[in-house]
C-alpha cells in the first residue's frame, strides 16, 4: 500500500505524524495497521477523554469487562487492565516503526490519573505502576505540566521511563519542563541508566490557545482586536521551538550529556484540530512544519491534511521575531496571556479529570450489567 503523498511530504519535512487516538476496535480490525501504511501514522497518543470515548461506544470491550466483573475486579482495576491492555497492543502494532526509527517513534503514550495532578508523589509512583504493567520499551508516560508535575518529570525519567509532558501551553512553563527532563537525564546518568534508551516529547497545546485568547479579542472587539484572531497559537508553538533551538541545538546543559547518549526531547503539537471552522481545518499542521518535531492529530485532521494539506517545508524555524510582535500586540491591546495560559491549564486539568469521572461511571455501569 502506498503513502498518502501529502502526509509523507510532512514526514519528510522533519515532523513525526502520530494519531492522537486509540480504541479496541482501532487494533482488532486492522485500522491502526492501515493508518501506518497508508497515512504515515508513526506513533499513537491517548488521554482520558480518548479512553472514555472508545470505552462507551461500541461492545469491542464487552467480553473482557465481564470476565473482570466475574473475577471481583473493582472499577479502578478494570479501567487499568482495559486501558494498559490497548496500550500494550499498540506497542506491538508500532515495534516495527520503533526500531526502525532507533527508537525515536513507534511511541504509544498513557496517561496518569489526571486526578493526580497535582500530587507530585502518587505521579511518579503511578507512573512507574504503568510502565511495569505495560511493560513496552516503545511506551510514554504522560504526566502534565503542572507546578507539580514538573518534579515528577525529573524522578520518572531518572528511573529511566520515557515521558510524554502533557498540557503545555506556555513557553515559561515549557522551559521548565525542558529544565525538569535535563535534570532527570542528569540524575539518570548518575544512576548508570542508558540515556539512549530515555525518549521524551513536549506536548505544546495549540488550538486551545486560539479559543481563548479569540474569545477575548471578540470582548473587546474593536477592528485592531478583531484582526489578531487566529494567530496566537501558531506564535506561541513558534516561540516554543525558538526555545527548544536554544536548548538543544547547542544548549550547554545538553551537550554535557550528549556525549552520554542523550537524546533532545522533541517539541510535540497537541489539541491541533481546529476548533473555529472558519480556519482551515489544516491549519495547525500545515502551519507548524519543522524538523525534528511530532503532530498529534485527531482523525478528522490526518484526513484532512491527506486530502488537501499543503506543505511547503519549514514554517517555524527564524519566526520567533514575528511571533513575539504578536504577543506584544496582543499584551497592548489587552490580552492577559499569562491569564490565559493559566485559565487553559487549569482547564485542561479539569476536562482530563471530569472525563475520567465519565470513564469510571461507564465502566461501573458495565460491571453492573455483568454481574447481574
Amino acid at each position: 500500500m502506498a503513502q498518502n503523498p501529502n502526509l509523507a511530504a510532512l514526514s519528510a519535512a522533519g515532523v513525526s505524524v502520530w494519531l492522537d487516538d486509540l480504541s479496541r476496535e482501532r487494533l482488532q480490525t486492522g485500522n491502526l495497521q492501515q493508518l501506518i501504511d497508508t497515512r504515515s501514522v508513526v506513533g499513537v497518543t491517548t488521554n482520558p477523554t480518548i479512553f472514555q470515548g472508545a470505552l462507551s461506544n461500541g461492545t469491542y470491550y464487552d467480553a473482557q469487562v465481564r470476565e473482570l466483573a466475574e473475577r471481583g475486579a473493582d472499577v479502578e482495576a478494570t479501567i487499568r487492565t482495559v486501558t494498559t491492555d490497548d496500550v500494550r497492543n499498540a506497542c506491538d502494532v508500532l515495534a516495527k516503526q520503533y526500531e526502525q526509527s532507533d527508537g525515536v517513534d513507534g511511541r504509544v503514550s498513557i496517561e496518569v490519573d489526571p486526578r493526580l495532578a497535582h500530587d507530585t508523589d502518587k505521579t511518579i509512583l503511578q507512573a512507574i505502576e504503568l510502565w511495569k504493567i505495560v511493560d513496552r520499551p516503545n511506551l510514554l508516560i504522560k504526566i502534565p505540566a503542572t507546578m507539580a508535575g514538573l518534579p515528577a518529570i525529573t524522578a520518572v525519567i531518572a528511573e529511566g521511563i520515557s515521558v510524554n509532558v502533557t498540557l503545555i501551553f506556555s513557553v515559561e512553563r515549557y522551559r521548565l519542563v525542558m529544565d525538569a527532563y535535563l535534570a532527570g537525564l542528569e540524575k539518570a546518568k548518575e544512576a548508570g541508566h542508558d540515556l539512549s534508551k530515555i525518549h521524551s516529547v513536549a506536548s505544546f497545546f495549540v488550538s486551545r490557545v486560539d479559543t481563548e485568547v479569540d474569545k477575548r479579542l471578540e470582548k473587546i472587539g474593536t477592528p485592531e482586536a478583531l484582526e489578531l484572531r487566529g494567530q496566537a497559537g501558531l506564535a506561541n508553538a513558534r516561540l516554543a521551538y525558538a526555545a527548544y533551538q536554544e536548548v538543544f541545538l547547542g544548549g550547554a546543559r545538553y551537550e554535557a550529556l550528549k556525549p552520554h547518549g542523550a537524546r533532545v526531547q522533541r517539541p510535540l503539537w497537541a489539541s491541533t484540530g481546529v476548533k473555529n471552522p472558519a480556519y482551515p481545518d489544516t491549519l495547525y499542521v500545515t502551519e507548524l512544519v519543522a524538523p525534528n518535531t511530532v503532530n498529534t492529530m485527531p482523525e478528522k485532521t490526518l484526513e484532512a491534511v491527506a486530502d488537501h494539506g499543503v506543505i511547503t517545508g519549514d514554517t517555524v524555524t527564524g519566526r520567533a521575531t514575528e511571533s513575539q510582535e504578536l504577543f506584544d500586540k496582543l499584551s497592548a491591546i489587552g490580552i492577559d496571556l499569562p491569564d490565559v495560559f493559566r485559565v487553559l491549564e487549569d482547564e485542561g486539568v479539569e476536562k482530563f479529570e471530569k472525563s475520567w469521572q465519565e470513564l469510571l461511571e461507564a465502566t461501573q455501569t458495565q460491571l453492573d450489567a455483568a454481574k447481574k
